[in-house]
């Protein structure tokens, strides 16, 4: 794998998909850019999708509630909860959408493993039951989504090295 790949996507089970991809920058750059808004408004989501924050709480327990701008001009209200944070190794938090009709909530964990120079990252999202991850994956895209949101991350690394002291 390499930056110019896009992420694997599987299934490890019912309840679970898995993205994986290498990118060439190490754990703690990586896991950086988790750490600040203006980072995550960079890169997170998919291609298209722009961020807002209306509140940012980076710890266990904490909260970062945003607004998902949609290319089709609608918002997708989030919330997020972060479980756990082991800088530069491993990140989990609880994520919903605040949507009427749409309260499809799940566990995320970002995994940033070192492989020599790089980061193997893997990102898990479970569901509560196999009828929740058909939704996700059926209703919200969330297959094609999540390669697309690795790949703005990779692009944003370049940007962050380039610009590093």
């Amino acid at each position: 794998m390499s930056n110019s790949l896009t992420a694997q996507v599987d299934h490890p089970s019912d309840r679970e998909v898995r993205f994986v991809r290498l990118l060439d920058a190490p754990p703690a750059l990586v896991w950086s850019i988790w750490s600040e808004p203006r980072h995550l408004h960079a890169w997170f989501g998919p291609a298209g999708y722009s961020v807002t924050t209306e509140a940012f709480d980076f710890r266990p327990g904490g909260e970062w509630r945003f607004v998902m701008h949609a290319p089709d001009g609608s918002d997708i209200p989030n919330r997020i909860r972060f479980l756990e944070l082991q800088a530069p190794d491993r990140l989990v938090y609880e994520n919903g959408w605040d949507l009427p009709g749409a309260p499809l909530d799940f566990t995320v964990t970002w995994t940033f493993a070192p492989a020599g120079t790089r980061t193997r990252l893997e990102v898990r999202m479970t569901f509560e039951d196999p009828a929740a991850l058909k939704t996700a994956v059926e209703r919200y895209g969330v297959s094609q989504g999540g390669p697309s949101t690795i790949a703005r991350i990779v692009e944003y690394l370049t940007v962050v090295e380039s610009s590093a002291p």
